[in-house]
């Protein structure tokens, strides 16, 4: 038998935190300026990392909201948690922006090509 300890060092912090698609009332933690249009749990780890965060990304279900696809990622305890969410917002703005710029290059160089 398999028990899991809780980690008390680490904090939980979801998806649905930075969802701009989301109400405050439906798990939202941010205002909708600094939220970020469906987040991916790939994002959110990239963020953590970028914060040197060591993240452990898991896919599951927000608690409130079971039927919706959702993750998480455990992060080591830094700061208050509201000012790590508040940071990650701003970097997984960052993060998504990339992705977005690396995109538009790879279509750049496919129609050049």
């Amino acid at each position: 038998m398999h028990l899991t300890v809780k980690e008390y060092e680490r904090y939980i912090v979801w998806l649905d935190y930075f969802n701009s698609e989301l109400k405050r009332s439906e798990g939202r933690r941010v205002p909708l300026d600094s939220a970020t249009r469906a987040p991916t749990l790939f994002e959110l780890e990239e963020a953590c990392r970028r914060l040197n965060l060591q993240p452990l990304p898991q896919p599951a279900r927000y608690p409130s909201s079971p039927t919706r696809e959702s993750g998480y990622v455990s992060v080591l305890k830094s700061k208050p948690k509201h000012a790590l969410v508040m940071r990650l917002a701003k970097e997984l703005s960052v993060v998504r922006g990339l992705a977005q710029k690396k995109q538009g290059a790879a279509q750049q160089a496919k129609k050049k090509g």
